[in-house]
């Protein structure tokens, strides 16, 4: 990883605790600076705009299939694909702390971790789901909101950064629930850099 004069910038979509952070520490260790970009337009551009050497981008989930937009964007770009990581994925129900399960009637998140919560949100017709960008920033607003009402659907790393309680464990349709992402560079000969 020599060839830049500082750490390597991995950039993810979402805020930091998002699973795609997750997926970049587990794939290169701690020795990189992670770059929180908010849509995946923004992390498809991180390279362009010099904020980021490498990209982290979700592909494919085991519940919710395709994650269409990172894949769209994939496609249209000439970036190589220098590596991959599976991580499990666990969507827990997270709220401000002191707020039970009875008191909840939103619940934002990322449309993927959304469409991977189906079936609770079957099983609970009075709450509401809303769209957010991101899973870890979800729980950075429902924080900074401190209303009973909402909460957020994201990771347990998120939960902890963000100072809030996980309510109901383990909520989406499958435990077996994985995500892979790729690590994408402008070029294929950053790969071999990568790893030294």
């Amino acid at each position: 990883m020599s060839r830049f004069p500082h750490r390597p910038r991995v950039a993810f979509q979402g805020e930091p605790g998002a699973f795609s952070e997750e997926a970049a520490l587990k794939l290169l260790g701690t020795e990189i600076d992670t770059v929180p970009r908010p849509t995946f337009a923004d992390l498809f551009h991180s390279l362009d705009e010099g904020v980021a050497d490498y990209i982290l981008a979700p592909v494919e989930n085991t519940i919710s299939g395709v994650v269409q937009p990172s894949v769209d964007l994939l496609e249209e770009s000439k970036l190589a694909t220098i590596g991959e990581v599976l991580i499990p994925v666990a969507q827990h129900l997270i709220a401000c702390r002191g707020v039970t399960f009875e008191d909840v009637r939103l619940v934002q998140s990322h449309p993927v971790a959304i469409a991977q919560c189906t079936l609770f949100f079957a099983q609970h017709p009075q709450l509401q789901a809303i769209v957010a960008d991101d899973t870890a920033g979800s729980v950075a607003d429902i924080v900074r909101l401190g209303e009973p009402s909402r909460a957020a659907i994201a990771g347990k790393r998120a939960a902890e950064i963000y100072g809030a309680a996980i309510i109901v464990e383990s909520i989406q349709d499958q435990q077996e629930n994985f995500t892979r992402f790729v690590l994408l560079s402008p070029s294929a000969d950053h790969a071999l850099e990568l790893q030294s």
